[in-house]
């Protein structure tokens, strides 16, 4: 199979689809690799290492849609790499398409088979190409919260782990998942009072045994999610349904009883966002403020941490392109219902359930014989 890499063109994306390395491992198997000129280099890796590694350097992203089958990325595709799409083509790569019903739309119309990572599912029911990214994320929230806690840059001016004598900052991890459990190692690294909420009693209960008295647990009902918002300096909004508009968990009114320049980080902003104020935001332009408090919502937080995130990723998504470009996209959804799991749409119709209800637009189930 061709397999296609371009350059990431979102706002201050330095990631790339395949590093040198994955790359090697395709071409060992006999695939062919196109990649635009210059698609490492935010990571440091030059056209001359992918050519080692067996690749093709062509000089846009127009030529790498039209000469490969596949097309491996890592954020969304932009509307001007939706108008490259052909139906020939296989897009593998993250969507997040509940909160972006025009990206929706444009991918419907191009015909293409788009696989989202972050739909694609495991045996014990987690989401393996999610994960890395989730992890990624959750340390950074509390990296980014300590930052904007200071005062110079608008915040109460707390230090997160205090000091013998001066409590330490109260920091409120909304949802005990992938990223919320990295954001509480991260807050316990730096000795803040941290309390995770949750609505699943099991995962409270796993927690609280993996934690021990380092944290805090509580259950997330809307009365605890309320009196946390109010006493706490740091909220991480962390919560996931998959494929689905995140839930608005902390409302306006909500956000009015919290204390001057505390900050609100929003994990979940690729999907909507889990605060009522929240609006995605850039690297370029990282933080707003609503009702004094401090907003941090930018839509791809791994990109800050490139090189780790990019081989984080491709850790976790080689096996699939592998598989993927083996076997082609039909066979391989075919062998693999897990993989299947991440079709989102194809054939001009949306495939995912959760994705077709959060835009209100029809859904045609996939049935493996298309």
């Amino acid at each position: 199979m061709r397999v296609g890499v371009p350059k990431e063109i979102k706002n201050h994306e330095y990631r790339v689809g395949l590093t040198p390395p994955s790359v090697a491992e395709l071409t060992a198997a006999g695939h062919e690799v196109i990649v635009e000129t210059s698609a490492g280099a935010g990571i440091d890796f030059t056209d001359s290492d992918y050519v080692e590694a067996g690749a093709r350097i062509v000089a846009d992203a127009a030529t790498v849609f039209a000469e490969s089958d596949m097309i491996v990325k890592v954020k969304e595709p932009q509307p001007s790499e939706i108008a490259l799409l052909e139906p020939r083509h296989t897009l593998f790569t993250y969507l997040h398409l509940a909160a972006d019903k025009p990206q929706a739309e444009g991918l419907m119309r191009s015909g293409a088979t788009c696989i989202a990572y972050e739909t694609v599912t495991s045996n014990n029911g987690s989401l393996p190409l999610l994960k890395p990214m989730s992890e990624v994320a959750g340390r950074m929230s509390i990296q980014v919260g300590a930052h904007y806690l200071e005062k110079e840059q608008g915040g109460r001016g707390v230090l997160l782990g205090g000091v013998p004598g001066v409590a330490p900052a109260r920091v409120a991890i909304l949802g005990g998942g992938v990223a919320g459990i990295n954001a509480a190692q991260m807050a316990v690294g730096q000795r803040a009072d941290v309390t995770i909420y949750d609505i699943s009693n099991e995962r409270l209960a796993e927690l609280d045994l993996h934690f021990g008295s380092q944290i805090k647990t509580a259950y997330a009902s809307r009365a605890a999610i309320a009196s946390a918002v109010a006493r706490a300096h740091l909220v991480i909004g962390a919560v996931l349904v998959p494929g689905a508009a995140a839930p608005k968990l902390v409302t306006r009114e909500m956000l009015r009883t919290m204390k001057r320049g505390s900050v609100l980080v929003d994990i979940a902003i690729d999907q909507g966002g889990c605060f009522e104020t929240s609006r995605a935001t850039t690297h370029d332009d990282p933080v707003f403020i609503e009702e004094d408090v401090i907003h941090y919502c930018v839509a791809n937080m791994p990109g800050a941490v490139a090189r780790t995130s990019a081989f984080a990723l491709n850790n976790a998504t080689l096996p699939f392109v592998m598989r993927l470009a083996k076997l082609g996209a039909e066979a391989a959804m075919r062998a693999d219902r897990h993989l299947a799991a991440g079709l989102n749409v194809s054939g001009g119709k949306i495939r995912h359930a959760a994705v077709a209800e959060a835009l209100a637009l029809p859904m045609e189930a996939w049935s493996g014989t298309e």
